[in-house]
This record gives C-alpha cells, sequence and structure tokens, in this order.
C-alpha cells in the first residue's frame, strides 16, 4: 500500500462513529487530496461507517480510491502472539 503523510491518517477505534466522521471532513477541508482510515479487529466495521457516512452524507465528492486488508500480529499481556484483522480504506477527492 502506498505510504501517506501520517497528517492524513485517521485511526478507527472505539469512539464514537461521528467522532471520526468529523476528523475525516476536517483533513479533507483543510486541502488533504486524500485521507486514509485504519482499524482494526472489530473497530473494522466502524471505519466502513465512517467511510459511507462521509461519502453519503457530508462530501458526495469523495470516493473510495483503495482499500486493503491484512493480518498482524499482536502479542498480548501473557506473552502469546494473536492475529488481527486489519484494513486501510483510502478516500480522494474525484
Amino acid at each position: 500500500m502506498a505510504e501517506m503523510a501520517d497528517e492524513n491518517v485517521v485511526y478507527v477505534g472505539s469512539k464514537a462513529v461521528m467522532n471520526y466522521v468529523l476528523a475525516v471532513v476536517t483533513q479533507f477541508n483543510n486541502n488533504a487530496k486524500d485521507v486514509v482510515l485504519k482499524a482494526r479487529g472489530r473497530a473494522i466495521s466502524r471505519a466502513v461507517d465512517v467511510a459511507e457516512i462521509v461519502r453519503n452524507r457530508f462530501m458526495p465528492d469523495i470516493d473510495v480510491k483503495n482499500i486493503g486488508i491484512s493480518t498482524e500480529e499482536i502479542a498480548t499481556e501473557e506473552g502469546n502472539k494473536i492475529n488481527v484483522s486489519a484494513i486501510e480504506i483510502s478516500l480522494a477527492k474525484k
């Protein structure tokens, strides 16, 4: 996947969906040409929701440029390693 400036990345976690929607819209309003949503595990569905809300309600001139999926290995507190799914959704102005 293409490397981007870190300020154009929104990491989706456990906050409310609208918090991330606001972050994406703010990035685009600050003249970002594209923004990447990144999420892991249970937050993946929230990242998809953010992308769709931004595109359908707030900024219809935004397209999904690329979607990347992967698996990341995470170390637990017990010292075990677990696999966690991850997604990157690239949004760009038309």
